[in-house]
């Protein structure tokens, strides 16, 4: 199967350690990211968790942890046959009162991407709807309501 990336931009009225915390932060994740927290204590080869309650759903190791600049994780992607890995970066670039924020989701396979835009299914529908309930909650304290 041929690998395909996905990458996301966005700009954020916020500061780069604001937003740092809110990548990092198990408290802000569960704001933005559907109730789902993030555990790891972000050593460079240290693991990290995405859970929702009691569940791991996702998890992988920190591969680069540049505060305030770039942090990128393997990612675990559960499959029918099986469970495998890709890694997401995080890219911070500070534009005076805004942060420009990139994220690459990178060694996904084609099944990975969907084309149906009227679901969150897929990494490319499912990270516009977590960078957005983000960048809501930075700029304006609540995340969106209609997630």
């Amino acid at each position: 199967m041929n690998k395909t990336s996905f990458a996301y931009t966005t700009y954020i009225a916020t500061t780069p350690e604001k937003l740092w915390a809110a990548l990092t932060s198990s408290e802000f994740t569960k704001q933005y990211f559907f109730g789902r927290e993030i555990v790891s204590d972000w050593q460079v080869g240290s693991s990290f968790k995405l859970m929702n309650k009691d569940k791991v759903e996702h998890y992988g190791e920190v591969l680069v942890y540049e505060p305030y600049r770039l942090l990128t994780i393997s990612w675990s992607v559960k499959d029918v046959e099986v469970e495998r890995m890709s890694t997401v970066t995080y890219e911070l670039t500070p534009m005076d009162a805004t942060v420009k924020l990139s994220l690459r989701h990178e060694e996904l396979l084609d099944k990975d991407i969907r084309k149906d835009e009227g679901k969150i299914e897929g990494f490319n529908n499912g990270w516009p709807v977590i960078l957005s309930n983000l960048k809501s909650l930075l700029e304006t304290g609540k995340t969106l309501a209609a997630f």
